[in-house]
């Protein structure tokens, strides 16, 4: 007893125990004894807990709960709990007949009845006949084959979700069937629907959500949020996101960590061209993931749905909600607007990692982070940040100018170790989301080898996008200033000293 775990029971305190056990129970404490055994590893354990469940003709859950019961109740809690009445519906004949008619029926007529609704209408049968009211989890569990037997006929008829099972219809006749977490990623752009506006309150409109989902755990492994239309670009920027281990500074104020990375097998999306350009193919080339397109675009239910949710949970939730639906579009959307691209990126950083990815997913019923962490077969693969520039935004060569520095869309950067490469042509890649900092890279014999990163010599162009960074441009000519060093720092402090508008502000402006 003495190498058992401290969740061992103390028998002490077990008031009523069975004298013998019966042939069942001393199974599963048989079961129960050889998963205490010391293990080497998570993976032991897992396969040590599939191999007693089967044995005992159970689930793992089942298995874990005659843990549980033997840790709080001893032997006793081990006891054969099966009820005479096992596999016979205790539900009166009455109610029964009346469930599975307003099941078979429930979309006839112009109605849509759900499970709620079905469970509404037998209560009220109950009533009426004058029986006690059966519980709603009573004719769920009633109804649950019903549905089952529903779903097989579908599968049979189509790809798709077979049980827990995902199979993908691939365009040109194949499928995919995710086993495994990172063995294929999904992704898919949608434009967010609520207003933003820049750091100085003026209106900037709506940006476009690229997101990557895992497809074994339905886990968010990535997602890029910005104002450039869908484009390849954009999908290897949220790619490279996803890939990476993410990071975040104390200002997100994140209670958990994201966790995901590592590379894909496989990326499964649409035939849109933004999927099938040569730089996106290229990405995939040179970190060995091969690319696939769906059948239909039914195929792309596992995104499509987290954009759902988003909708539902998130963007209607805050001031400046656009809507998607014209007919229901709120009125005066504009006038609420408050919220800047770094607001809402944080605030999506930290919907995935707390809710989204920590919540159970209905198809698996499992915690979608922990599954994606259960379905690892090996360490993720993890490419260098150098390797995954090619990610990145590329742009046409700059010269270097002496003393290091490289001009770029009118900001001057300083070059680390750049001072001896004056008057050269250099290769500059950039994410247009943060300008903070560009990536400088050295050509020779037509191939691009990594040289330094640059920093502007200004202050305030950490986290700026490009989009905003045009804005101001466009608005200093406007005013007739000139866009100079001098100028752009003036014109920040005055940004940093004004307090950003109000939504009052805003309404009464509007």
């Amino acid at each position: 007893m003495d190498t058992l775990s401290e969740e061992t029971p103390n028998l002490d305190e077990q008031v009523v125990f069975p004298v013998e056990l019966s042939p069942t129970a001393q199974k599963r404490l048989d079961a129960i004894m050889r998963l205490l055994e010391p293990c080497a590893s998570r993976k032991e354990y897992g396969d040590r807990l599939r191999t007693e469940a089967a044995e005992l003709g159970v689930s793992e859950r089942t298995l874990h709960r005659y843990k549980r019961q033997w840790y709080e109740k001893g032997l006793i809690g081990l006891a054969d709990d099966t009820r005479a009445d096992k596999g016979k519906s205790r539900i009166h004949p009455e109610l029964q007949n009346c469930a599975t008619k307003l099941f078979k029926n429930r979309n006839r007529n112009g109605k849509r009845l759900n499970r709620k609704d079905v469970y509404k209408h037998v209560r009220q049968k109950a009533i009426d006949l004058g029986l006690k009211p059966p519980a709603q989890s009573t004719i769920y569990d009633l109804l649950k084959p019903l549905y089952e037997a529903e779903e097989n006929k579908k599968s049979i008829r189509t790809p798709g979700w077979q049980g827990e099972t995902l199979i993908l219809s691939i365009k040109d006749g194949g499928e995919l069937k995710p086993e495994a977490s990172n063995q294929v990623w999904q992704i898919d752009h949608t434009p967010a629907d609520i207003l933003l506006v820049d750091q100085e309150g003026n209106l900037l409109g709506c940006p476009w959500l690229t997101t990557v989902v895992d497809s074994y755990s339905r886990c968010i492994v990535g997602f890029h949020l910005g104002f450039d239309a869908p484009s390849s670009k954009v999908v290897t920027l949220a790619l490279r996101q996803a890939i990476l281990p993410k990071r975040y500074s104390a200002s997100y104020d994140l209670k958990a960590e994201w966790g995901t990375y590592g590379l894909p097998k496989h990326i499964y999306t649409d035939n849109g061209k933004d999927f099938r350009s040569d730089h996106a193919q290229q990405v995939a080339g040179q970190l060995g993931f091969t690319w696939h397109y769906r059948s239909r675009p039914s195929e792309g239910g596992i995104v499509e749905r987290f954009f759902r949710t988003l909708n539902d949970q998130v963007w209607s939730k805050l001031e400046g909600y656009k809507g998607s639906n014209v007919q229901e579009r709120p009125k005066g959307a504009e006038q609420y607007a408050v919220f800047t691209l770094e607001e809402v990126q944080k605030g999506l950083v930290r919907y995935i990692i707390h809710q989204y990815n920590q919540s159970i997913d209905d198809r698996t019923r499992q915690n979608r982070y922990q599954r994606w962490e259960a379905g690892l077969l090996h360490s993720p693969t993890l490419p260098s940040e150098r390797e995954l520039d090619v990610c990145l935004l590329k742009q046409a060569t700059r010269k270097v100018q002496r003393g290091g520095h490289i001009s770029f869309e009118d900001i001057v950067y300083k070059g680390e170790y750049l001072a001896g490469y004056a008057g050269q042509k250099m290769a500059l890649r950039y994410d247009p989301d943060n300008l903070g900092v560009i990536y400088i890279y050295r050509i020779e014999h037509n191939k691009e080898e990594f040289l330094a990163r640059g920093f502007p010599l200004l202050e305030g162009f950490e986290r700026r996008s490009l989009k905003e960074w045009q804005a101001i441009k466009k608005a200093m000519k406007l005013s007739n200033t000139v866009v100079t060093s001098t100028n752009i720092s003036e014109f920040f402090e005055k940004q940093d000293d004004k307090p950003k508008k109000t939504l009052r502000q805003r309404r009464k402006v509007a």
